[in-house]
C-alpha cells in the first residue's frame, strides 16, 4: 500500500512540475508607442525576441542570461535586479543561463523613434541616465525615505518600480497630490512637471523608460 501511495505521489509531482516551470508573459502596458510585458523564464528556458523591434530589458531577478543577436552570435549577460540593457531590432532570443528564475520587464518600441538627444534636459543631477538613443531616454531615480527629489520635467513614460514608496507630488502651481508606488508595479504615466517628496519609510527606486 505504501509503495502504491509513493508511486502516485511521484506521478502527481511530475505532472505539477511543468506548469510550475513554464515560462510566463504578462502584458502590462500597450499604446501606440510601446508594448510592455513582464517575463519569467525558468533555468534553461528561452524566449524569442525576433520581432524586428528594439527593446529595453530591465531585469528584476536572476543571475545570467544568454542573448543571441541578429547574426546568430551569442553573448552572456550577467544580471542583477535593476540591470538595464538595450537590445537592437533583430535580436533573436534570450535564454535563462542561470540557476534561478530569470524575471525581466521587456519594453518594445513600436515607432521609428526620433533623431533627437534629450540628455539631462528637465532632470535633476541626482538622476542617472542608463540608455539614450533614437528610441528612448531611460534613467534611474532613487529618492531616500523622508527626502525631496528636485523639481523635474518628464516625458510620457513607463515607470518600473523596483522599490516602492509613499510619495507626494508638488505641482508648479503648488498643488500637492499623494502618489503611492508599489514595489513591482509597472505603469504608464503622462508627461508632467513636479517636485517629488518621499514621505514614507522606504527608499524609492524606479527605472523610467521614455519612448521618443
Amino acid at each position: 500500500m505504501k509503495s502504491q501511495t509513493f508511486i502516485i505521489w511521484v506521478a502527481l509531482s511530475l505532472m505539477v512540475v511543468p506548469s510550475v516551470m513554464a515560462a510566463t508573459s504578462v502584458e502590462k502596458v500597450r499604446n501606440p508607442k510601446v508594448l510592455v510585458t513582464e517575463e519569467t523564464l525558468a533555468p534553461g528556458q528561452a524566449e524569442s525576441l525576433a520581432n524586428h523591434r528594439p527593446d529595453i530589458i530591465v531585469y528584476l531577478a536572476g543571475n545570467e542570461a544568454a542573448i543571441v543577436n541578429a547574426q546568430g552570435v551569442m553573448r552572456k549577460q550577467s544580471v542583477k535586479r535593476g540591470t538595464t540593457v538595450f537590445e537592437p531590432a533583430g535580436t533573436r532570443s534570450i535564454r535563462n543561463a542561470g540557476s534561478t528564475a530569470l524575471r525581466f520587464v521587456r519594453v518594445q518600441f513600436l515607432t521609428a523613434g526620433q533623431d533627437v538627444t534629450w540628455g539631462m534636459s528637465g532632470l535633476p543631477a541626482s538622476y542617472k541616465i542608463l540608455v539614450e538613443n533614437r528610441y528612448t531616454r531611460t534613467y534611474e531615480i532613487k529618492i531616500p525615505a523622508h527626502s525631496y527629489g528636485p523639481r523635474h520635467t518628464q516625458h510620457a513614460r513607463v515607470v518600473i518600480v523596483l522599490s516602492g514608496a509613499q510619495l507626494q507630488e508638488i505641482k508648479p502651481d503648488g498643488q500637492r497630490k499623494p502618489s503611492t508606488l508599489k514595489t513591482g508595479e509597472i505603469v504608464w504615466h503622462a508627461a508632467s512637471t513636479q517636485v517629488g517628496r518621499n514621505i514614507g519609510n522606504t527608499n524609492l527606486w524606479d527605472i523610467i523608460v521614455e519612448p521618443k
